[in-house]
């Protein structure tokens, strides 16, 4: 393989130019060029294609975001779009392709493995929800941001002894919520995987406020609704006064954490190991800190799951 190519897509996320970096670099060693494809599979179809060298990865791994910028394309899920992308990379002279992204992403390169023309996708988003790695790149520095609210509204909390509803991003996924409530000391953590007993809640609120209590953290993780909604029902529930903070997407932005620039060069480099090794239709990840890889087809198929035990230890610690 001489030619390879690399893009984002979807959500970006802290870690990714680590990621675009360590593909790059570890390509040009192996003599391998490189191209980065700009605005994801909408920007393959447009061709909207550059080489890169050493320099044009320089100074970025400290970088949040994406320098090949990123997007959602619906043309590219057709067969005409795919077909057009297809084009491109063989106009280029492209063998093989690393997709940075999510599980959308990875249905993309899927398609274009199953056409022929392998790719390697490196799980690139926040909100951890890709099976097959423990992590996702960006989780890990999308957590510290949360927890650092967090920190901050307990303090006006406490100091107006109020309740506060915080609504994290996540999509469906409740991996950034429950971490964050966990190491936030929340009293309450509301993910989509677990259903949730709103009587439960209000008693654990008022027990605490009877004792003595000055403030309550609820975490609400997006997947389950609107946080403003769920605050209001807290409030009259409770006739406390609580106030809601929706994050938003502060969440995605930052530089990277030092374990996501590590994650990040880790999954790149070894996404080029795999396609210098003529494998397509792999995912790459991190399982129990050994670097991984899986079938597309099987991680796309599976399910995203939580960890019970945390969970469990999350509700017990709040009591």
């Amino acid at each position: 393989m001489k030619k390879i190519g690399v893009l984002t897509s979807g959500g970006d996320a802290p870690g990714m130019n680590a990621a675009i970096r360590a593909v790059v670099r570890k390509a040009i060693y192996h003599n391998i060029e490189v191209y980065g494809i700009n605005q994801g599979y909408s920007g393959l179809i447009a061709g909207s294609i550059r080489k890169l060298e050493l320099g044009s990865v320089g100074d970025i791994i400290h970088r949040g975001g994406t320098i090949l910028y990123t997007a959602r394309s619906e043309e590219f899920k057709t067969e005409e779009g795919q077909q057009l992308g297809i084009e491109q990379l063989k106009k280029y002279g492209i063998e093989g392709l690393v997709v940075i992204g999510g599980d959308g992403s990875f249905r993309g390169a899927k398609k274009l493995t199953d056409k022929g023309f392998p790719c390697i996708g490196v799980p690139g988003t926040i909100d951890n929800d890709i099976p097959g790695t423990d992590f996702t790149i960006g989780f890990n520095t999308s957590l510290n941001t949360v927890l650092d609210a967090i920190d901050k509204i307990r303090d006006t909390a406490t100091s107006h002894e109020r309740t506060y509803v915080i609504e994290t991003m996540g999509r469906n996924a409740g991996d950034l919520a429950l971490w964050a409530g966990l190491a936030g000391g929340a009293e309450s953590i509301i993910i989509p995987e677990v259903e949730y007993d709103m009587d439960s809640i209000v008693k654990r609120i008022i027990r605490g406020n009877e004792r003595g209590k000055k403030h309550s953290i609820i975490i609400v993780a997006e997947g389950i609704g609107s946080g403003v909604e769920f605050g209001r029902r807290i409030q009259e529930a409770t006739n406390l006064e609580t106030r809601v903070s929706v994050l938003g997407y502060i969440q995605r932005g930052g530089s990277p954490t030092a374990f996501d620039r590590a994650l990040a060069s880790r999954l790149g480099a070894r996404a080029v190991e795999l396609l210098i090794d003529g494998k397509g239709g792999r995912m790459v990840g991190i399982e129990n800190n050994q670097i991984v890889d899986h079938d597309i087809s099987e991680i796309i198929a599976r399910k995203h799951t939580i960890d019970v035990e945390m969970y469990k230890l999350s509700q017990e610690l709040s009591i």
